[in-house]
């Protein structure tokens, strides 16, 4: 196998300040400094807020975001350095130069109380009665610096309408800083756009193309502005009161599956280090509730590898050997909403190449509504079908009109793991000290496969596991079935696996370099879709997006804060959790294999298969069944 990666084409702030000391000494070397009366050393060129965090000097921040370029412009961050008139940002000072640097003098210190002050004095609402109630920047600065009264005063009345056309993410500038972080993502790590400062001073809002609400711009609904959102000037659409209504209806019969990423996630939200998985925890919780069926998304997971894999092997076959020139290749994932978005408002004459495969989600919304129906003789019309999500993203999907396959609204309502949190403490439940319960039938247990869909990779390493056993008859060439070009956080990757001794059936895939592509957050996406466009990707067959970056783990419904290492804990965190189980191959699940027996007869990418599990994209800019 080989292996090559690319890194996204903005540099992070923590990107651009690490300099390590081999290439500082070419530069300019160690250079001598003083913080607080105390002699160190740093490379030339590091950030002083860089260098304080370095010898554990705490320095507040409001716009600094590791994930985020550098900005500057909310001076909560400001110390006073020898010799300077004025006080100086830490964020965005590099030391080229021997300087002596304080952090809480009499000056610093009341310039950040005044900074503070001066915020809170346009920041509309109660802290009570906000969705990021003790979880805000803003209010834990405030509490810091000792706020406690408005020293110039507090508005009484908004400025702004709340902004809640969009089904994923709500916009209420009231509560807005200024502080660019949402713009920034949208720019700098998204590459969508959609948001934008407007006018100067006293007059800057964050603001979309001409003002319009959300829901009319070209928001891929991923999610991401709301985890870099230091306040609750951003946040999701949140369907929890219909869903209590639900269960406290008799005469609803209430179902929710879990994603993964969530489940690797949601102890972070009881206090608990990322990285611990609380599967079983949470399937107890569920119950506890008033959950009727608790079920495992990697059911449906286990299925799109089925659907997606079939599709991808009669592309192969239709362009190797029926030679029709209109198939497209490469086959891109269909499975994440944001990049679907991203994909259908940045390059619609591409929509081809995306798989027709629904996502996991609506899969299993969609058999809920018909197999499950009939396996248990509820009335569909009375199932009421909640996804647990990592992704805000999915909140817009499951709303999409042609989402209903069923005959219904094939999934009600997404959850993100922030809102599904939220509920479990509503109900007055420690989720961590639950005993561990399993999934419920007819699914039951899904592959390892199917969980690790959770990270950037995940797809790839999960159909690859099946592809390449269902083609040669033998388990993929890595130890554990561990798939290690697959993983990792690179922005862009490329691999390939040679395809050797096939089977008869496939002896047209004989001694082919299987080629694939894995890229996850939409700004590494332009760089492979504008490959493709370019022609440079004629000899790829299968790619892998993710909209969001670390893939699930990193979605716009996890547990805020987020940063690289906390993403890379969720994914060990699933990981892990897949190599401790018995089965990891999708095509073994047979929970599947019993849903094709019974129900969809005709196998894979049949008939009916292919109305209830598949779309077909158009160039207008959306998808239909």
């Amino acid at each position: 196998m080989t292996d090559s990666s690319f890194s996204t084409r903005i540099p992070t702030a923590q990107q651009s300040i690490k300099i390590d000391k081999g290439s500082a000494h070419e530069i300019g070397g160690l250079v001598d400094i003083e913080i607080n009366g105390k002699q160190f050393q740093v490379p030339f060129g590091t950030y002083i807020l860089d260098a304080c965090k370095q010898f554990d000097f705490h320095i507040p921040t409001l716009c600094y975001h590791d994930d985020l370029c550098i900005a500057g412009v909310c001076r909560v961050c400001v110390v006073e350095v020898e010799g300077m008139r004025t006080l100086q940002s830490a964020c965005t000072y590099p030391i080229t130069n021997s300087i002596k640097i304080k952090t809480t003098s009499e000056k610093v210190r009341k310039s950040r109380r005044h900074i503070i002050d001066l915020l809170l004095s346009d920041h509309y609402g109660e802290c009570y009665s906000c969705v990021r109630n003790n979880n805000c920047e803003l209010q834990s600065l405030a509490k810091e610096h000792g706020v406690d009264f408005y020293r110039f005063g507090h508005v009484q009345n908004p400025h702004y309408e709340v902004d809640n056309s969009s089904y994923s993410v709500v916009r209420d500038m009231n509560k807005c800083v200024l502080c660019r972080r949402c713009v920034r993502t949208c720019i700098d790590l998204q590459e969508v756009g959609c948001l934008e400062a407007l006018n100067r001073g006293y007059e800057t809002k964050i603001t979309t193309f001409m003002d319009k609400p959300l829901a009319e711009v070209i928001c891929i609904n991923c999610g991401q502005c709301i985890n870099r959102c230091p306040t609750g000037a951003l946040r999701a659409n949140d369907p929890s009161d219909a869903i209590w209504d639900a269960i406290d209806n008799p005469k609803k019969h209430v179902v929710i599956q879990t994603a993964p990423s969530p489940r690797a996630a949601i102890g972070e939200e009881f206090g608990l280090a990322p990285g611990r998985s609380l599967t079983r925890e949470l399937n107890t919780a569920l119950r506890m509730i008033g959950f009727d069926r608790v079920f495992d998304t990697n059911f449906t997971a286990d299925l799109t590898i089925m659907e997606e894999g079939t599709e991808l092997l009669l592309r192969l076959k239709s362009a190797l050997v029926d030679k029709d020139p209109n198939v497209k290749l490469p086959q891109f994932t269909s499975c994440s909403p944001g990049w679907v978005k991203f994909i259908e408002h940045f390059y619609p004459d591409y929509l081809d190449y995306l798989s027709t495969a629904k996502s996991p989600q609506q899969m299993f919304g969609a058999v809920l509504k018909t197999f499950y129906a009939q396996e248990t003789g509820v009335d569909p019309a009375d199932i009421v079908t909640v996804a647990v999500m990592p992704c805000s993203a999915k909140k817009f999907e499951c709303n999409r009109p042609e989402m209903n396959d069923s005959g219904f609204k094939d999934v009600d309502y997404g959850l993100t793991t922030r809102e599904l949190a939220q509920m479990i403490k509503e109900a007055g439940i420690n989720l961590p000290d639950l005993p561990k319960t399993g999934f419920d039938e007819p699914f039951g247990e899904a592959s390892g496969a199917g969980l690790i869909f959770g990270a950037t990779g995940g797809v790839m390493e999960a159909a690859l596991r099946t592809a390449y056993e269902l083609v040669t008859g033998r388990e993929v060439p890595f130890e554990n079935l561990n798939i290690t070009p697959c993983r990792g956080m690179d922005g862009v990757k490329e691999a390939s696996i040679k395809l050797e001794n096939v089977k008869p059936e496939w002896s047209f895939l004989e001694g082919i370099d299987l080629k694939f592509m894995i890229a996850h957050g939409t700004a590494n996406a332009k760089i492979v879709m504008d490959r493709l466009v370019a022609g440079e990707l004629n000899d790829v067959h299968f790619i892998e997006i993710m909209g969001c970056p670390g893939g699930c783990i990193g979605g716009g419904g996890q547990p805020i804060p987020t940063s690289s290492e906390i993403r890379a804990a969720r994914a060990k965190a699933i990981y892990d959790e897949d190599a401790g189980l018995p089965l990891r191959k999708s095509h073994e699940n047979q929970h599947v294999n019993y849903l094709y027996q019974k129900f969809l007869t005709e196998g894979p990418c049949s008939h009916l298969s292919h109305k209830l599990l598949h779309t077909h994209y158009t160039k207008r800019g959306s998808y239909i069944a």
